[in-house]
């Protein structure tokens, strides 16, 4: 992936199109790296989304729907103090570099207009979002940085904002091919390197492109090619996303030097959407509820060695039976065992062929007492089994249970995990916290999708999918009406999912939406020809004394489908 100059330059054209000379209605924030801002422009709502993760740092329009925080941070609240009610004035790319700067204008405390400016540095592990006032002084920013860690420039509350040091760089746009070859100097053979060192907002990945093109890498082929690269990028551009060899690239253009599965948009937004899909709420996860995250991994881990501790467990008390046995040996030849004797030999009357099998004996006591000894070793595995066995039910039921909640974080996004915290304190799991002033989590809040156009009734079919054992149980025991549909991958841990249709037979396209989500929301998400089984809510029932959404299920259907991602952010969502 390459967020670099040139795409910068033409997601701004995107996002001025879209927001230029709208107001700043709402703002929050989503993380410790990611601001939205909602921007009313000609009767709609606009959702800007800045990024200055390490990883995922870009700025564009997003389609996505987002699970605000119940309580803003602090950095939030002087956003929305500095920021709501301002008009975009203008959005520039500061130096051709991958600087943003938005000028905003709004009206001061005594009435007169005044600017803000924010500037959104994308640049790896030093991106950064800036407010500045007319005066260019910062008001604050995401990341500080004191003059100890950086000599250059200081990011603190009133320090002046400075840039990051200027390129010295060709722009490259309009360049001849005397000027070409020029910058890139003589010789034939010309490594991507050398292109990003010389061109302004070129990455590794669009000069690798340039180079594949040309035919045998000699300047003049290499122009031609760089001609063509720039030309499509400036005039025609073509958002695409490639995976070639599992891994997934985008840019503008489409990159014929990576062979694999293209995916074109017709918005750079829309691929940035497609392309982050889930990716971030992870990190959202990971950063607000780590201890609950450690807390599932761990609880997993344990009863997974638990089960092995207990099966080797098992595996010496089958020996039970070999106690009994020599227990009845000894008594039946009692006359032949003397006190003192270390060892008997007899023949084995239990085995068919009467094969003899030798007896160890305790020297100190007599054939009697040497019996009973083999008999309570005997009693002693026997409860032994039976406590096992029970050991191990109980711990298959938390392996399971505790499966199904790794599978739901891994597309749980804070309400998710919220819910699923509050499901682990029900269960005893987590000491119950009571926070002054917080709100109720209240009842779960299942996502909530509509089938597309091609299955729609004149109402339209919704379809709801739990993303945790809370949201589980409640739409399939206390939504769900008894003739409504019901999927859940076969075999596996996942989502439920409840069609809300009470006809007897539902349409193919419902059946492939619906088992597609119950395919995407389950552990064989990253996997082919998931079995998806569908049956009526009438012949769903609660496993007795088990986790909420465990179920039994009879008069099933059996549909296979691959799970995609793509199907499921296309799918209309409505905000539960």
């Amino acid at each position: 992936m390459a967020f670099d100059g040139l795409m910068l330059k033409a997601s701004i054209d995107e996002i001025r199109s879209e927001i230029s000379t709208g107001r700043v209605t709402k703002i929050y924030q989503l993380s410790k790296y990611e601001i939205l801002i909602i921007v009313r422009q000609q009767r709609q709502n606009k959702k800007l989304l800045f990024s200055v993760h390490p990883s995922y740092a870009r700025t564009q329009l997003t389609k996505l729907d987002y699970t605000y925080p119940d309580s803003p941070p602090m950095f939030c609240m002087f956003l929305r103090k500095h920021l709501e009610g301002a008009i975009v004035e203008a959005i520039e790319q500061v130096n051709d570099d991958r600087i943003i700067k938005f000028t905003l204008a709004s009206k001061s405390e005594f009435g007169g207009e005044t600017k803000k400016y924010v500037y959104v540095e994308i640049m790896g592990k030093h991106s950064n979002f800036t407010v500045v006032n007319e005066d260019g002084k910062i008001l604050d920013c995401i990341k500080h940085l004191s003059p100890i860690m950086n000599s250059h420039r200081t990011l603190q509350p009133g320090a002046e904002y400075v840039l990051p040091p200027a390129h010295d760089k060709q722009l490259p746009y309009d360049i001849s091919a005397l000027q070409f070859s020029t910058v890139i100097g003589e010789g034939l053979d010309v490594q991507p390197s050398k292109l990003t060192k010389q061109f302004a907002g070129m990455s590794k990945l669009i000069a690798k492109e340039v180079v594949f093109r040309s035919e045998s890498g000699e300047k003049r082929n290499l122009y031609g090619a760089f001609a063509e690269v720039m030309d499509q990028i400036e005039n025609h551009p073509t958002p695409c996303i490639t995976v070639c060899e599992g891994r997934e690239d985008f840019h503008i253009i489409e990159l014929s030097h990576l062979t694999g599965d293209v995916k074109a948009f017709s918005t750079i937004g829309l691929m940035l959407d497609a392309f982050y899909f889930g990716k971030e709420a992870k990190d959202r996860v990971r950063d607000q509820f780590a201890n609950v995250l450690r807390f599932v991994d761990g609880q997993y881990d344990k009863n997974v060695k638990k089960r092995e501790k207990l099966a080797r467990d098992l595996d010496r008390t089958e020996r039970a039976e070999e106690y009994r046995i020599k227990g009845e040996l000894i008594l039946a030849n009692i006359h032949q065992i003397k006190k003192g004797d270390k060892l008997v030999r007899v023949p084995n009357f239990y085995a068919e062929d009467l094969a003899e099998m030798d007896i160890a004996l305790d020297v100190r006591v007599g054939a009697s007492e040497n019996s009973q000894k083999y008999f309570k070793r005997y009693n002693k595995a026997k409860v032994a089994v039976e406590h096992i066995q029970a050991q191990m039910v109980k711990t298959e039921q938390e392996i399971a249970y505790f499966e199904s909640l790794k599978t739901h974080l891994e597309t749980a996004d804070i309400k998710d995990v919220h819910e699923i915290k509050e499901e682990l304190q029900a269960g005893g799991y987590l000491k119950k916290q009571v926070a002054k002033g917080k709100k109720k989590i209240g009842l779960p809040k299942p996502e909530v999708y509509v089938a597309p156009l091609a299955s729609r009734t004149s109402d339209g079919v919704k379809i709801l999918v739990g993303k945790n054992n809370l949201q589980n149980d409640y739409i399939t025991h206390k939504l769900a009406k008894r003739l409504e549909w019901w999927f859940h991958a076969k075999d596996m841990p996942g989502s439920h999912v409840v069609v809300r249709s009470s006809e007897d037979e539902l349409s193919e396209a419902t059946i492939r939406c619906a088992a597609n989500l119950a395919a995407y929301f389950s552990k064989g998400r990253n996997s082919s020809s998931v079995a998806i089984d569908y049956t009526q809510i009438k012949n769903i029932k609660k496993v007795p004394n088990s986790h909420l959404g465990f179920v039994t299920y009879v008069g099933q259907k059996t549909i296979y489908i691959d799970p995609d991602e793509s199907e499921v952010m296309g799918l209309e969502k409505i905000r539960s």
